[in-house]
């Protein structure tokens, strides 16, 4: 029998051996309130000197250990510690311990585990090499989800995360655009998006883009945290959004996961993946290849990515990991709509030999180690080579035929090599623990971006054409960013905390180049093209302050806020791009502001899980477009500082099993509704540009709503979710009508059905998914430029079958 006691965390040992057999001390830590496994914990054996960490799945392995009598201690964050005798007598052991809260007794308990859980929690206090006490966090679990994960559905992955603005332009997944709280969906750029703690964007300063979206298929946990996530992880409105890939296994060798996927549009999706540990070192790897004709004509893609993960743990303190991930796609571009074509039929295209290409290599190193309980330090080296190619056909009229003429080509290379360092501490402050957290990153970027004619094929040929004028813009951004960073916990007394933090930025930004100006007779030759060679530089420093507080009136509730300073540089694309609908204003400015958040929160989030926050988000020198008439009565959009935005609202989430609620006894069904809704309020409250200010902010629509249910009986699983987005605008202007161009107008209210079932049996498991249940055309996006102009059309019904295989 194992029990438990309250004690310090000072440990002891006393081993009696009985003979020369080596046996193992395997085992599960689990949170004692909602059995959510615990990882990142620190489990000790001889006062000490053998200590392991538990895995994503809580669990910890001793290994070589002879006969005899055996203390065992836990310390993790946010729970008490707990300690326990356990003999070994001629056999492995295994165990399962489950903690308590800082607020809780510890005693015996018995754990039983769930029917299903809801795939949705958040951070805890403190996680990882991370402090997220106080602040509006997030955490998804894709495994748990009844969802479609192999086209990577982003409307029901991320259902349960409120006011959160997804754009569905092609429905393989094969990038994700999430914006929230009047945020830019555009590849998420207004999020800082990580993979196992690094950046993936494009370039994190200069380019905020995500061209690469990990397979879900392949992620253990999403993490979501908002608004305030700045002081940790960077500057960005949106927060951060961090990847976390599935870990090695540790209780075995080899263990394989296969998975095989059909759909409509001659959608195919292979998945295989492979898992273990053979002494101290451990490996995950997979390989994904996609491959689809899309919804419209002219939407043809190839996908394939690979990832591998070796960690090597020399000792049980010291760990040192390797990942790298390896992504390449091809895409056929349909073109964008004008409101009348949409209207006619949105399943047309006009475009024929646009095309896409994405190539991303991603090498990463970490170094973690713990010197003892309560000091630790963690260090990321991590790099991308990358590339980005577009190519089309896209005149300001989007209705207009392709005249077979050459088409616009974009190259863009990246070469970006960054280092963040973290180190962690615990300490006393009288009889209160607190928690400190220092880092600093230094980012070095590098993006070259060329513009000019590419050939009058159809075929995706990635070259310029032979002619001395053909290059129209030619740049070089190199970037420096460095970064100090600071927060602390403070409690006072059981229930409250607070969070205090600093952020020192120093960001050097530079565009090197020329751009180009061409004139064409009636017939469209080339008659001259003049270069203007252009050379700008800006360095800028600066400092972010935040404060999070958090009340725990019960061992239930979260009382939490948190107030933080936000930032965003100026993109490349903001410097200088060639568009021909599109003027850059010469004085764009970066975006300051902060964002406030306060809600309150259930800390346990099996039976029942709710949030229900406010939040403010004051937004200075927003960066948009506006319309306007240039000499020659054309219309044309200005990027530029609109002005001054102000958006608040109320994001709200409940779910509970409500079977499990009404009889605690009944474990083999489940019954899960939840209900998402955001009701957000934006406004210019100044801006220079005529006749912005009292309009409404792009991006915002007034209610944002997401619900269903989940139903489980053993192992047949079933879910229905239901969207709903009201109206928004896509300009500052607040246009309603399209014009020619469609890039500004009403993006209408639409609303979305969706089914899934999952069955497992034995090794296998069989899944099926409905999307958009009742066919139903809509957009979400007007596109400024690539994948567009104009609006992109959203996939009407498909149908999806998986087979899962796992040996």
């Amino acid at each position: 029998m194992i029990r438990f006691t309250v004690s310090s965390f000072l440990i002891s040992l006393f081993v009696t051996t009985t003979g020369f057999a080596q046996y193992q001390l395997s085992g599960t830590l689990l949170s004692q309130q909602d059995s959510v496994r615990l990882s990142g914990c620190s489990v000790y054996l001889n006062d000490g000197k053998r200590t392991v960490t538990t895995d994503s799945l809580g669990r910890f392995l001793f290994t070589n250990l002879p006969n005899g009598l055996y203390i065992l201690q836990t310390t993790c964050p946010d729970f008490k510690a707990a300690k326990t005798t356990i003999t070994i007598e001629g056999r492995d052991q295994t165990m399962t311990i489950a903690l308590a809260s800082r607020l809780e007794t510890l005693r015996e308990v018995t754990v039983t585990e769930k029917q299903s859980g809801f795939g949705f929690t958040r951070m805890r206090g403190v996680e990882g090499m991370g402090i997220y006490e106080g602040k509006k966090s997030e955490v998804i679990i894709p495994e748990q989800l009844v969802a479609n994960l192999s086209t990577n559905n982003a409307r029901q992955i991320y259902a349960r995360v409120a006011g959160l603005n997804i754009w569905e332009n092609e429905g393989a997944g094969l990038q994700l655009s999430i914006g929230g709280r009047g945020l830019d969906p555009n590849r998420s750029s207004n999020f800082n998006v990580r993979q196992n703690g690094y950046d993936i964007s494009a370039d994190a300063l200069g380019y905020p883009e995500s061209y690469y979206t990990p397979p879900i298929e392949a992620v253990g946990r999403i993490q979501i945290v908002r608004g305030a996530a700045s002081l940790q992880y960077g500057t960005q409105f949106g927060g951060l959004l961090n990847f976390v890939m599935k870990k090695p296994v540790t209780d075995r060798a080899f263990e394989l996961t296969a998975r095989q996927t059909i759909g409509s549009f001659g959608f195919y999706n292979a998945f295989t993946s492979a898992s273990g540990t053979v002494g101290k070192l451990s490996y995950y790897t997979f390989f994904q290849y996609k491959k689809g004709g899309g919804w419209r004509p002219n939407s043809n893609f190839t996908n394939y990515t690979a990832y591998a993960d070796l960690d090597y743990r020399f000792s049980e303190k010291t760990t040192l990991g390797f990942d790298i991930t390896q992504m390449h796609y091809l895409a056929q571009q349909p073109g964008g709509l004008t409101d009348a074509m949409f209207a006619e039929n949105p399943r047309q295209s006009n475009r024929e030999r646009n095309w896409f290409s994405v190539n991303w290599t991603m090498p990463a190193l970490h170094l973690d180690h713990k010197f003892n309980t309560n000091n630790e330090v963690n260090l990321r080296l991590f790099g991308l080579n990358a590339y980005r190619y577009s190519l089309g056909f896209r005149p300001n009229r989007v209705a207009s035929a392709d005249d077979n003429s050459e088409r616009d080509l974009i190259k863009g290379t990246f070469t970006n090599w960054g280092a963040e360092a973290r180190y962690l501490k615990r300490y006393y402050l009288g009889k209160q623990q607190a928690v400190l957290l220092v880092g600093s990153r230094y980012y070095h970027g590098f993006n070259h971006s060329v513009q000019g004619l590419g050939s009058t094929r159809k075929e995706a040929d990635f070259n310029y054409i032979d002619d001395a004028n053909a290059i129209s813009y030619d740049y070089r951004f190199p970037n420096r960013n460095v970064a100090l960073f600071a927060e602390n916990i403070l409690y006072i007394g059981d229930k409250l905390s607070l969070t205090p933090g600093l952020r020192y930025e120093y960001i050097h930004t530079t565009a090197d180049g020329f751009y180009g100006t061409l004139t064409r007779d009636l017939a469209g030759n080339i008659l001259s093209s003049t270069l203007t060679n252009e050379f700008r530089t800006n360095g800028r420093s600066f400092l972010l302050g935040g404060l999070g507080i958090s009340y725990k009136p019960t061992e239930t509730l979260d009382v939490y806020g948190n107030l933080s300073q936000n930032y965003r540089s100026i993109t490349f694309s903001d410097m200088r791009i060639a568009n021909p609908s599109q003027v850059i204003d010469p004085n764009l400015q970066d975006e300051k502001g902060y964002s406030l958040d306060l809600g309150i929160r259930s800390t346990q989030t099996t039976l029942y899980n709710f949030d229900v926050s406010a939040f403010y988000l004051n937004y200075s020198n927003r960066i948009g477009e506006v319309q306007f008439y240039d000499q020659n009565d054309r219309i044309l959009r200005r990027r530029g500082n609109i002005g001054q935005a102000a958006i608040m609202g109320l994001e709200t989430y409940a779910e509970a099993d409500i079977i499990q609620l009404l009889n605690p006894l009944q474990t083999t069904v489940s019954g899960v509704f939840f209900t998402n809704v955001a009701l957000i309020h934006s406004t210019y409250k100044a801006s220079e540009v005529a006749g912005v200010v009292g309009n409404q902010v792009e991006f915002v629509p007034t209610v944002n709503l997401k619900s269903g249910v989940r139903l489980g009986y053993k192992n047949l699983k079933a879910s229905f979710q239901y969207t709903y987005l009201s109206d928004q605008f896509s300009d500052a202007t607040n246009a309603r009508e399209g014009g020619v161009s469609a890039v500004i107008g009403l993006i209408p209210a639409y609303s979305i059905m969706d089914a899934s079932v999952s069955y497992q049996f034995s090794r296998f498991r069989l899944e099926g998914s409905v999307n958009n249940l009742a066919n139903r055309a809509y957009f979400t996006r007007r596109a400024t430029g690539y994948p567009g102009p104009g609006i992109l059309p959203s996939d009407g019904r498909g149908v999806y079958l998986t087979l899962q295989m796992k040996l």
